[in-house]
């Protein structure tokens, strides 16, 4: 790092933090609040937003090392939804656009972010969606280490273990911002007192229905 001065960077694990959604975590979260609050409790000056999007057909190739467009495929799936269709078909592409139109909307916030292809297998009729982010998460962490003093870590993902103790034995600071009943033993005792619960931030973080 070129400056003394603390650096803070956070990075988000979607699926490890908000699995299962409002009705697993019991209240929704306003992004926008979650955003301000880590760059005012940690001075966070870049957040990282790891998930998945479902892109169906569309053209795009990891190996490209381009990020996906949003725009672009909101057009593909709209575009989609004029063809003939089964029911579930149009369920996930319904599903798909509500969910990157979150994404856009992140991205106005000001978070950065890096979206994978989500992967669907059909199990018994029903699509099961899945896209593991934690080898792209684990790769910037250390890509971007010599950037940061500081880190929060939204995960308790105990596949992340390995890479926070060899940060913190680089002389990182690492803050770990988690469900407390989704979070790694490993990771609890790696973070000692540096260790939050993200269920008790509600007050703070959660999302009110404008009147």
């Amino acid at each position: 790092m070129k400056s003394d001065k603390p650096v803070c960077y956070a990075f988000i694990d979607a699926a490890n933090l908000f699995y299962g959604g409002e009705k697993s975590l019991g209240w929704a979260i306003d992004y926008e609040k979650l955003l301000a609050y880590l760059k005012e409790k940690y001075l966070a000056t870049r957040v990282f937003y790891y998930a998945g999007v479902e892109i169906g057909d569309f053209p795009y190739a990891v190996l490209d090392f381009k990020p996906i467009g949003l725009d672009q495929l909101l057009k593909f799936h709209n575009k989609k939804l004029s063809k003939d269709l089964s029911e579930a078909e149009i369920l996930i592409i319904q599903k798909s656009i509500q969910r990157i139109k979150f994404y856009r909307k992140l991205e106005e916030f000001g978070y950065t972010l890096r979206l994978k292809p989500t992967k669907i297998f059909w199990n018994e009729g029903k699509p099961i969606k899945k896209a593991n982010c934690d080898v792209d998460m684990t790769f910037e962490l250390m890509r971007y280490m010599e950037q940061y003093s500081e880190a929060v870590v939204l995960s308790g993902d105990g596949d992340f273990a390995v890479v926070i103790k060899y940060l913190m034995s680089k002389k990182r600071k690492i803050h770990i911002l988690a469900r407390a009943e989704r979070t790694a033993k490993e990771i609890r005792q790696l973070a000692g007192k540096k260790f939050s619960d993200f269920s008790y931030l509600r007050e703070k973080l959660k999302y009110e229905k404008a009147k």
